[in-house]
Formats: structure tokens, sequence, C-alpha cells
């Protein structure tokens, strides 16, 4: 049998977890009325417009996540959307006069409204490799002879950063100030940082990265789609050129729409870079009704009561806390943000799933098949080896009243679970699997090549997992002839995650392989004899 490579295990942050504010208004606030907050949580009279076409709408106790459609938007932003929606303007005259407003409210040189953070992304870099020149403009993202490098901090890579590299740059990963100042030369078009706590401090801290860049006169763009937005801008202060948010998250302004604010030349230069323009960021389009809807959503930010917004949330988990903690085994404790993202309160349920005879998963799972519909921030617990229980709640997104049907369906369940039972395992001899396989996943449209490298310990495996361009580590089980491995692709700043199970017959397996947010696909392998 041969030995499996080493291959590295991927580690870093989950990005994908990275939810954000979205600024949910009490009762005290002026800015989401009465109406608003019961069409949001009473219950319907009939179907809704979703429901109407068999789709399932939620309680958000999750968070910003783009899959569940971000934030709701403030009913004023709903507001300036449908009057803008009503006239026709020039989108270069109206954008001059936007960018104008938003550098007075926010007091950085100069603001656009861009397609959402990742829009601003492209955008910011497409200004910094070309500028405002149709020549350079035109020949992206073909960038021999021009600027075609973005240096990426380590700690900065993420799955958005993807957003840079569409424009077929070469990223160049630095973990240590002397790799930041070897790496700046003339190709260096931008520098991008994810603004999170390990960009906070330390060496290659904003701070710090933007001092170095400044004194070679080297563009900082700094990712804040998640953050609240500081006036004056602390990261503008800190000495970054460009900075990007989210429209759709703590501003709840129009999902679909973002915001760049910064240097007045650079920031002009990427509304060039994009659509109405034929260039790059043309795809990217932001309409009339965006550009009004987000104009409004951060005039509102400056009139919003933060504090009180702060107090309620800290009311409906205290009042969730209070249903359940007189349940048996069950403890709580309040979990802060860390930084000006997830600017929010949690609050993290805990039990023992024996007392309780439910699992955090179960929950999460029960509540998520119900009606009306809930999601949590996470859950834990798994039967039969991992009873001790939890899940987290975020109150970003929820609205008023969710709180009390969040604190009934969750009491009604950890109180009078459904039956639940361990997995069956598969008795008998485990299938020999060791050796190296020869795979092929049939994805919904195309087909892919693989290679597993196995060594088995009884029913451990572990090994090597090779693509047809990555590769990765991959551990698993095989029961009888049950078999399931686990792998995971490094990829720039994200990461393919694959969960193989089938069965084994003899030297060849079959199954369906779960690839998480890129769906579900078929495959088969046989044993390479040869």
């Amino acid at each position: 049998m041969q030995t499996p490579q080493k291959i590295f295990e991927f580690s870093r942050r989950n990005f994908l977890q990275r939810s954000a504010i979205a600024g949910a208004v009490g009762a005290a606030s002026t800015l989401l009325p009465p109406t608003a907050a019961a069409s949001a949580s009473a219950e319907q009279t009939g179907p809704n417009i979703y429901e109407a076409i068999g789709v399932r709408p939620l309680i958000n106790c999750k968070g910003t996540f783009t899959i569940i459609s971000g934030s709701l938007s403030l009913p004023e932003v709903k507001k300036a959307m449908e009057e803008a929606s009503r006239h026709y303007v020039n989108l270069d005259e109206l954008m001059l006069a936007v960018g104008a407003k938003l550098a007075e409210i926010t007091q950085a040189e100069w603001g656009v409204v861009t397609g959402g953070c990742a829009a601003a992304i492209t955008a910011a870099t497409a200004a910094c490799i070309a500028g405002a020149d149709p020549e350079k403009s035109q020949k992206m993202p073909y960038l021999s002879g021009l600027k075609n490098q973005v240096i990426i901090p380590r700690h900065s890579r993420n799955p958005y950063d993807v957003a840079a590299r569409m424009l077929g740059v070469e990223v160049v990963e630095v973990g240590t100030a002397d790799e930041l100042a070897a790496s700046m030369g003339p190709r260096t078009a931008m520098i991008y940082i994810l603004s999170s706590p390990d960009a906070a401090s330390g060496p290659l801290s904003i701070a710090n990265i933007c001092q170095t860049a400044g004194a070679r006169k080297i563009p900082v763009f700094v990712d804040a789609a998640a953050e609240t937005l500081t006036i004056p801008n602390i990261h503008l202060k800190a000495g970054a050129t460009l900075v990007g948010y989210s429209g759709g998250k703590c501003l709840r302004g129009p999902q679909c729409a973002g915001l760049l604010l910064g240097q007045k030349d650079l920031v002009q230069s990427a509304w060039f870079q994009a659509a109405p323009h034929h260039n790059v960021g043309r795809s990217m389009k932001v309409g009339k009704e965006e550009i009004m809807g987000m104009l409004t959503a951060v005039e509102l930010w400056t009139k919003r009561d933060h504090e009180a917004e702060w107090n309620t949330w800290k009311s409906w988990l205290a009042y969730i806390e209070t249903k359940v903690k007189p349940l048996p085994s069950v403890t709580t404790e309040y979990i802060m943000p860390e930084d000006l993202s997830n600017h929010a309160p949690q609050l993290k349920i805990k039990w023992d799933a024996n007392t309780l005879k439910i699992t955090g998963t179960e929950v999460a799972e029960t509540l998520d098949a119900g009606s009306p519909r809930i999601q949590f921030a996470s859950a834990s617990g798994k039967r039969p080896d991992q009873m001790e229980s939890s899940i987290e709640i975020m109150p970003y997104m929820m609205m008023p009243d969710d709180y009390k049907v969040v604190a009934e369906k969750l009491c009604d369940t950890l109180s009078h679970p459904k039956v639940f039972t361990a997995p069956a395992i598969p008795q008998g001899e485990p299938a020999g699997i060791g050796g190296i396989w020869d795979v092929q996943v049939d994805y919904l449209r195309g087909r892919g090549n693989q290679r597993f490298l196995l060594e088995q310990s009884a029913e451990k495996i572990r090994g090597a997992h090779q693509g047809e361009i990555y590769s990765g580590n991959i551990t698993g089980t095989v029961h009888a002839d049950q078999v399931v491995l686990r792998s995971a692709f490094p990829v720039g700043g994200n990461e393919i995650r694959y969960t193989f199970s089938g069965v084994v017959q003899g030297d060849s397996m079959h199954g369906k392989v779960a690839l998480g947010e890129y769906g579900e696909a078929t495959w088969s392998a046989t044993r390479n004899t040869a």
C-alpha cells in the first residue's frame, strides 16, 4: 500500500460565520413603526408572497447572512427606493450628488454606492490598477504591463477576497512586517485588509500596514463589511485609503448595495470602473433605487439611538433566558462582540442532552422545520458521544415580538422533545479500503476526476484527497460496508469541503458527496491496483 503524502490541514477563522449587525430597532425608536414591526413578526392571515410559491420565511436568530437574505431594510429606506423608482435620472449626475452628500455625512473625502461590499472590493481594486484610464480599464483582466499584484496579510485571507482575485491579480500573501516590506513594489496595486481582531494589533495591524504603505504611496483597502459605520471613520483615520461596507447589514439599507468611502480620486475612479460605464464592473450594477436607499440608510444611521437598540437586544435575550433557565441542567452565558463586527450581545444556552433528551443540533433542526421557522447562530451536541449541548441566539435581525415566539418554541421543544435515538452503526468487520482509489465525482453539470490515498486502522481512515487542481487531508470511518470520508481543499481565502458517504463493494465504492454551500453530487471510486 502506498503511504499518502502528508498534506497539512488548512486552519483559519470561519469567515463564513462572520455575521454582521443589522441594528434591530427597539420599541423606543422611531425608525420601525408598529405597522412595520407587526408585518415582520405577526402571524399572517394567509400565505405571504413567499409562502404563495412554496418558500418558507424564517425568524432570524442567526445574523445578516446573505444566504438567508441579509437584513430587513428600514421603512424609510423602502420608501426612498419606491420614490426613486418613479423618475429617470442621469446616474453619473446622481452619484456626484450622492458622493458629495456621503462625504458630508461620513466626513470621508468622498463616497459612492456599490452593488454590495464585494462589488466595492472589485471596483476599488480596478481603480487601484487602472485609475480612470480607459485604455487600461479596457485591458483588464489581462494585466500584463499593468499593476497586477494585491498584497493580503495572512490574517485577512477570506472567501470574499475573490472579489479582488477575479480581476486576475496575483495575490501576495504576507505573514510578517518584513515580508510586507519586501513584497511592495512597482507591481503592487493595492493592499487588502479584512478588519478583524487579528488586524487590530500586532506588526500587521491596520495602522502599521497603512504607515508602511503610505510611505510608498500604495493604497490600502479595509473590508469593514460587517462593521458599524464610525464617524469619523476609524480606518481612514488609521491611514487607510479606502474602506468598504455592506449596505444590507448593520446599516439596514438595500440588500444589494454597499458603500465605498475614502480618497476622492480613487473612489470616483471606482465608480468609473463600475456600471453604467462599460468597464470590468459593468456586471455589478447598482440602480437609482439602491443609490437613494443607501443614502437614506446612511442618513438614518446618524439619527438612530444605538444605545437603545443595544438595550433592546439585551432585554429580548433576558426574556428568553428567564424562560429557559428553570429547565433541568440549563445554564446560560452572554457572549459580547470582540470588535465592531458582530456588534451585538449573544445568548448561549447550554444543557445536558442526557437530562433533556434532546441535543442542540436536534433543537436547531426541530425549530428550523417548525412553524414559524427559526434559525439560530449556532448549535452543538451530537448523539451518542457529544451530549453536552448548546445553541446561540443572535438578536441582530430579530424583529419586535420575535423574542416571545422564540422563547415559547424553545421552551416547548426543550420541555417536550420528540423521541430521538442515536444513529445505528452498521455491525460487522469493516471493509478494507486502504490504498489508492480513482474517484469520479458527477456534479449537477460536469465531472471531476480525483484520487484518494487512504491508510486504515480498524474502522479509522486517514490520508490524502487529490483533486484536479487542489488537494487536502482526508479522514473518516468505515463500519461494515458503510464509509464516510471528510476532507477540505484550501483555496486561497476559502475552502471546498467534501463529505463522502457511501457503500463499499470490494474494489469499488459509490454514494453521495455533500459540498456545503455548493450543493450535492454523486461519486464512485475504483481501487487502483496498478
